[in-house]
């Protein structure tokens, strides 16, 4: 899929309602965009911490998909955390998503996300996720 396929495949999903945009996607490495708005604030005027999570999320799970081992179909998140160490009120954020290890069963994935007007880094985020294979049938 080319990059503007994938960003429509978002459309009508939590992706998409986000306004998450990919802009590289490739084997071991995601990139996403985020603009903030007033609808991605939590009530203290920050960029809510749900957001960041979701844009870091997001870009794992694209790389995930595209760095699936053979045979596998599809994979799910087994587990994420997150530091959040700064955040954005205005402007862009940017999400890089790196493979950490690809195995057979699970993929690690790091990303980073930070403010495009600043260059600080909002979050660090690592997740595992478990890959899923077609199921025999008895």
């Amino acid at each position: 899929m080319t990059i503007d396929e994938i960003n429509e495949s978002n459309t009508g999903s939590l992706p998409g309602l986000l306004g998450i945009r990919f802009t590289r996607v490739e084997h071991g490495h995601a990139e996403a965009e985020l603009a903030v708005r007033p609808e991605l604030m939590a009530p203290n005027g920050f960029l809510h911490a749900g957001s960041v999570v979701s844009l870091a999320d997001t870009c794992a799970g694209l790389g995930c998909v595209e760095s699936l081992p053979a045979g596998a179909e599809a994979f799910t998140t087994m587990e994420l955390k997150t530091n959040l160490i700064g955040t954005a009120r205005s402007g862009m954020v940017d999400c890089v998503a790196t493979l950490v290890h690809s195995g057979r069963s699970t993929q690690l994935w790091d990303a980073r996300v930070s403010s495009r007007d600043s260059g600080k880094t909002i979050a660090l985020f690592r997740c595992t996720q478990m890959i899923l294979y077609p199921r025999a049938v008895n």
